[in-house]
């Protein structure tokens, strides 16, 4: 009887597990994830498929889509991307006052990339591609290329590759503007690093904001354990995110495509074969496809890729406004009855919105008349313009709408296009990227080397060349862009203070006016 009695228990504690364990997959809030992979964490699992092939029309005589010719545009333009890593092993604060040394080991990544032009621009994704050592590109035919990088921007995910080729196979880049909820579209990639992979699905919503980027810039910019140590002997904690992360832009295209790892910066394609968007994250509980996935639209891959081609860096434009949802308490508060729109919380002072007299309270409905009904569809539209752009608003006030005309200005408040070239002409200096191979040697986990220098701001402070530049006002810097960004956030006359570090890892700080 006792042994009964156990037994039974054993099954109701197993049955227990397995309720829970179903109730957990089915139920749990997804976790929404980047695309890319490491062919060495992927396992395989085998299945048989019962063969069965569909005609043209449905049983019920509607005629069906028809992908052949879109995806054979795209399996030829979309390409597989390959990464090479150098990393070390984390150091704990031991480590570092024992003078114990890191051990080295290689990560490889995949993903995937878009050809947008005949003599080679790729885009991809930037954390498919950021902090490798060596990028290597595969053509759907086989051919194999070295990729250099000519720019990337975080705070969209995008990377724009060059490689040395012509003639090649390109996507046109297509009007994500007029993708409709419900439309058609195939997801073009190499995921699991199966080559040229296509799926199909429809447009399940657009202007998607899920947070990923913001997420994973705050995690990029923390603090290495070396630099929290100086800075608090300085008495600067200096811990926290980087402020930039509020200038991340998400405005994803969820589609229920079946995306998976290494799909990251590989294409979605429209029925007549244009790129729409560039497949990016998915929303998952288990790792894999689970029936939603977020693509960066078209009109905001154009954007950033023209700008890098042309400045060197991404022109950030801002319309100087604090927002909210039109259906905030903020928006009730203050007496709107509309259903449609984005809420005007503040206007900040001395902004582009200020002087178009744009006013708190006043709703916006359309951008350069692109309908805007939430916050993300709000930032995806003024994020395709540059400063200086001139922007017609319509917005209601009270019971009245108007349309007033805004000319957008930078993160500084100026109207002024960012030019790499400037901010070296400013500081008398040249600017190099710092390598994954560098940051490991120097123990750092960012920076930017002077490369060489001229009579200028730096030398007058004594700065001296291959001098690398970590932080700029407590800011994790990687760029020449990031420098300029930095600087521009400080008034005239206003002090800057540049940490960083000398190739035989004396560390300096210099401070000057700007």
């Amino acid at each position: 009887m006792k042994a009964k009695q156990i037994f039974g228990a054993l099954l109701i504690a197993v049955a227990g597990g397995l309720v829970a364990v179903y109730a957990y997959t089915r139920f749990a809030s997804p976790h929404v994830q980047f695309l890319s992979a490491n062919p060495a964490s992927l396992s395989y699992t085998s299945a048989n498929y019962a063969d069965s092939s569909s005609g043209a029309t449905s049983t019920s005589g509607m005629m069906l889509p028809d992908f052949t010719q879109a995806a054979e545009m795209s399996v030829n333009a979309v390409v597989n991307v390959r990464t090479v890593t150098r990393e070390t092993s984390p150091q704990s604060i031991m480590d570092y006052l024992f003078g114990y040394q890191p051990q080295q080991y290689i990560v490889e990544g995949i993903g995937s990339g878009v050809v947008i032009s005949a003599d080679g621009y790729i885009v991809t994704n930037n954390h498919v591609i950021e902090g490798s050592n060596q990028i290597r590109v595969t053509m759907n035919d086989k051919r194999e290329f070295d990729a250099r990088v000519i720019g990337a921007d975080p705070n969209t995910d995008l990377a724009l590759l060059k490689i040395d080729a012509s003639g090649l196979p390109f996507l046109v880049l297509g009007n994500s503007d007029a993708l409709r909820v419900g439309e058609w579209v195939i997801a073009v990639g190499n995921p699991f690093n199966l080559t040229s992979t296509v799926t199909a699905g429809i447009v399940s919503a657009k202007a998607r904001d899920v947070g990923i980027i913001k997420e994973r810039n705050g995690r990029q910019r923390q603090m290495a354990p070396q630099d929290y140590w100086r800075y608090q002997f300085r008495g600067r904690q200096g811990m926290g995110q980087d402020p930039q992360t509020s200038l991340s832009l998400e405005s994803f295209i969820q589609t229920d495509a079946a995306i998976n790892n290494g799909n990251s910066g590989g294409a979605l394609v429209n029925i007549r074969g244009e790129l729409v968007g560039v497949n990016t994250a998915i929303a998952s509980r288990t790792g894999d496809f689970s029936g939603t996935s977020f693509a960066i639209p078209a009109s905001l891959v154009k954007k950033v890729v023209s700008d890098l081609i042309e400045f060197g860096a991404v022109q950030r434009a801002l319309l100087g406004v604090g927002l909210d949802e039109i259906n905030s308490d903020a928006a009730l508060k203050a007496g709107v009855k509309r259903t449609d729109g984005v809420f005007i919380a503040e206007v900040y002072s001395n902004s582009a919105a200020e002087k178009a007299q744009i006013k708190n309270g006043d709703v916006v409905l359309a951008i350069n008349g692109i309908r805007v009904n939430s916050e993300t569809a709000f930032r995806e539209q003024i994020g395709r313009y540059r400063p200086n752009d001139e922007v017609t608003v319509l917005l209601v006030r009270g019971d009245r709408e108007m349309t007033v005309k805004a000319r957008l200005q930078s993160v500084d408040g100026s109207t002024e296009i960012v030019r790499l070239g400037d901010i070296e002409k400013e500081l008398g200096a040249k600017f190099a990227v710092l390598s994954a191979d560098d940051k490991q040697t120097l123990g750092v986990r960012n920076g930017v080397r002077v490369e060489d220098l001229r009579p200028g701001k730096l030398s007058s402070v004594g700065v001296r060349r291959g001098f690398v530049i970590t932080r700029i006002n407590d800011v994790a810097v990687n760029s020449a862009e990031d420098i300029s960004r930095e600087l521009g956030k400080v008034a005239p006359r206003g002090r800057v203070v540049m940490d960083g570090v000398y190739q035989n890892g004396q560390v300096a700080y210099y401070v000057f006016a700007k």
